[in-house]
């Protein structure tokens, strides 16, 4: 296991090695007066969580707020097992995700669809929260985590309708699960920053993605806070970067779907996109990242041909 990185004073990602990578999957602790976390990650990540929060210093039953951007499982499916362990905690989730996370099978049946036979080694066990556990928060509510900390909670559709990011004015920075896409701690490591949208199905709304992206650019935001992975100062570029691959995606997916063609067609032009991209920045044809590229464009050509089809419906 890896210790937990410090980002700021107070603020902390654990990696929760998603599906075995590092650097994939991110679980935020805010150490206020009330200690904080947002994202869990699968329940997989949990062991990781748990053990960060104990290099941290902090025990189980200090947790107070567990906060989920979204329900989708590599966010919040270890939620439910997280929080058997935290006695006084409380989730935090958006209105529409609240009822799968009390019964979560129709979402595990979704990422089951996508993930097939390896769903079971990446998501189990899902386990149902009680509702009494649960508290909503939408657009304009706010959470007080300490003296000089109220978190501020906005609605960022486009990834997904039940999805919100939660404001730090402590760091002027913005929690943004996938809203404003994913960052590859990987290759940012090798110098190079690379801001992909990520379109997964059944949600996926690019009018709704831009706004929510733009809202932000308007904010004038010091950080984003990613969850996948890490953070970036370069809060400009990130959200502009995220705009163009956005347009690209969406113009690759409809060239594909009027010429009839699968979601597999997609994720290889998207796929070789990117490469080109990376490629002409004299980046390595061969490196562990383009597993998880190639895997990201899998997910998001379906969300993109999904959305496709709802059109012509």
């Amino acid at each position: 296991m890896k210790e937990p990185i410090q980002l700021h004073d107070r603020r902390y990602v654990i990696d929760g090695f998603d599906m075995g990578i590092p650097v994939r999957t991110g679980t935020y602790v805010l150490a206020e007066k009330e200690l904080t976390i947002i994202e869990t990650g699968p329940s997989p990540s949990i062991q990781y969580v748990k053990a960060g929060l104990e290099e941290l210093g902090y025990t189980l039953d200090q947790v107070k707020y567990i906060i989920v951007t979204h329900i989708h499982l590599d966010h919040a499916g270890g939620a439910g097992f997280l929080l058997k362990d935290c006695p006084n905690a409380t989730i935090i989730v958006h209105p529409r995700g609240k009822r799968h996370l009390i019964e979560p099978r129709k979402l595990a049946a979704g990422a089951r669809a996508i993930y097939g036979e390896s769903f079971s080694d990446f998501f189990d066990p899902i386990v149902p929260i009680p509702e009494d556990r649960l508290v909503e928060k939408s657009e304009g509510d706010t959470l007080a985590i300490g003296p000089d900390c109220v978190l501020r909670f906005l609605n960022t559709p486009g990834h997904a309708k039940h999805h919100f990011s939660i404001y730090d004015p402590v760091t002027n920075g913005m929690f943004t699960g996938d809203t404003v896409g994913i960052r590859y701690e990987q290759l940012t490591r090798e110098g190079i920053d690379l801001f992909l949208p990520t379109t997964s199905p059944n949600h996926f709304d690019p009018t709704a993605m831009q706004e929510s992206i733009e809202r932000m650019l308007e904010m004038n935001l010091d950080y984003i806070y990613y969850g996948h992975f890490g953070m970036t100062e370069k809060t400009t570029i990130a959200l502009h970067h995220v705009l163009e691959w956005l347009e690209i995606f969406v113009e690759e997916g409809q060239q594909v779907f009027s010429e009839g063609k699968s979601y597999d067609v997609l994720a290889d032009r998207l796929f070789n996109r990117v490469k080109d991209h990376l490629r002409q920045l004299h980046f390595p044809d061969e490196h562990p990242v383009y597993v998880l590229i190639n895997l990201d464009m899998q997910v998001s050509s379906l969300g993109i041909i999904d959305y496709l089809q709802k059109l012509k419906q």
